[in-house]
């Protein structure tokens, strides 16, 4: 028999608490960690909240910057400052605040003082936000006129996307900053989506379907408080990563009696090589060149009941892994600037510089050269990267083309932009323009003429 007590929850860490800990991981962010890294040694009971006040401070990042110019002539001490810096991310868009303005003031006061690092510059920290609250007209308007506050994001990151999207680069640049939905995969072998959707359904859990096998949740919710994921019923995955291996299948034979074989290179963390399998029976090898990738990759695909070899190998050096067979098919999803997922990883353009264009693109390149050789003729190979820069797409592609008599385009390539639906027969039709930025290239080997 019950106690009749009221069950309770645990209760939500002082604001206080989580304004440290997101200045914390800002702090390490500044340092060039990414912002998964930044998070890793915050208390799990911390973790969510930090999260979302960290990514809430990167998306006004152009402008925080800008206004902490106008208001501070000495920087004081690195954790001063990322608190400082925290507190006007989040006070400068009235109409996204996330806490009442007295509020987070207040808090931040009282998360310096807590801190032995940032105690005795608790009133400095005070009087800059207080000041800023005073002056907001006056340094909204003076910093409208900065590109990288306007848009809050890097200078050379603006005029890339202006180069490159003339048509779109304004909405382009204003999708980097909303934040993207939860998607998910759903695993057929295991259900179908009509029926995981329903059993979602079922419990308050709603979605609307994208794609083939794609569900769109309306609410965001930790993977294990949704049905079936234990299970091996579904990943995550964005809309538009889901295209990969559809595009990269149809149509495809392996060859008479024969297995179709496939490389997934580049492959962790594994969502490609899991789709690979889901709509396949194919023998997939999945590289990568991290241990610990490779770890947790293996891990997922056992949890959705799929089978690959995963090996730890750098994807270029073939000599060190490759057994002399040619491949039906290749996935190479390479390394890139991650251009198109910003919306999920809004510390991407702040620990990019502009010069990694140039050395990931020779990264490309050099992939794209080694892995060529290991396609049989007739085979395929998608190129894909989640990047919205040309020199990542269409201009390797072109590039290599240009190279390689025995290499053509099977369709035309696509660059997929987030918020803009794909109207091209090839990519199955988005009608929520639902997606992240990716680029996809299918090219054919030729046989030998």
């Amino acid at each position: 028999m019950g106690s009749g007590l009221p069950k309770t929850t645990p209760m939500a860490p002082p604001l206080w608490q989580q304004l440290q800990a997101c200045a914390q991981a800002l702090q390490s962010v500044l340092q060039g960690r990414n912002h998964a890294q930044a998070l890793a040694p915050i208390d799990t009971g911390l973790r969510p909240g930090a999260q979302a006040l960290l990514f809430a401070v990167l998306r006004q990042w152009g402008r925080t910057l800008a206004i902490q110019n106008i208001l501070v002539h000495r920087p004081p001490s690195a954790a001063a400052n990322a608190l400082l810096c925290t507190g006007l991310a989040l006070l400068v868009d009235e109409a996204q605040a996330m806490y009442p303005s007295h509020t987070l003031v207040s808090q931040l006061v009282e998360a310096a003082k807590h801190d032995p690092a940032t105690k005795a510059q608790a009133s400095f920290i005070n009087a800059c936000l207080r000041r800023f609250l005073r002056e907001r007209q006056a340094c909204m308007t003076v910093t409208d006129s900065l590109p990288s506050a306007k848009w809050n994001l890097p200078d050379w990151w603006i005029q890339a996307i202006r180069k490159d999207h003339p048509q779109h680069w304004e909405s382009v640049l204003q999708a980097s900053h909303v934040p993207a939905p939860m998607v998910v995969r759903v695993n057929t072998r295991q259900t179908s989506r009509e029926v995981l959707q329903a059993e979602w359904s079922a419990v308050g859990i709603e979605s609307v379907q994208t794609g083939e096998q794609g569900l769109v949740l309306k609410r965001a919710l930790p993977v294990h408080a949704l049905p079936g994921f234990d299970q091996g019923q579904w990943s995550v995955q964005d809309a538009g990563a889901q295209l990969a291996a559809p595009l990269l299948l149809h149509g495809i034979q392996p060859q008479q009696g024969k297995a179709l074989r496939v490389l997934d290179a580049c492959a962790a963390p594994g969502g490609k090589t899991a789709h690979l399998l889901e709509l396949s029976d194919a023998q997939v090898l999945a590289l990568d060149w991290d241990g610990l990738r490779c770890q947790r990759m293996g891990e997922n695909l056992r949890r959705l009941r799929l089978q690959a070899q995963v090996k730890v190998a750098d994807a270029v050096d073939t000599a060190s892994w490759h057994d002399g067979q040619a491949f039906d098919a290749i996935l190479l999803d390479a390394p890139c600037t991650a251009s198109g997922i910003v919306r999920r990883h809004p510390d991407i353009p702040w620990l990019r510089r502009a010069s990694d264009l140039d050395s990931l693109a020779k990264q490309q390149k050099k992939l794209l050269e080694a892995l060529w050789p290991l396609l049989r003729p007739g085979g395929r190979m998608l190129y894909c990267t989640c990047s919205l820069f040309e020199q990542e797409g269409n201009a390797q592609v072109k590039a290599f083309l240009a190279h390689n008599t025995q290499a053509r385009l099977l369709a035309p390539s696509v660059q997929l932009i987030p918020g803009v639906s794909a109207n091209r027969p090839e990519v199955l039709d988005n009608a929520f323009g639902e997606h992240d930025g990716f680029f996809y290239a299918l090219l054919e080997r030729r046989y030998d003429t």
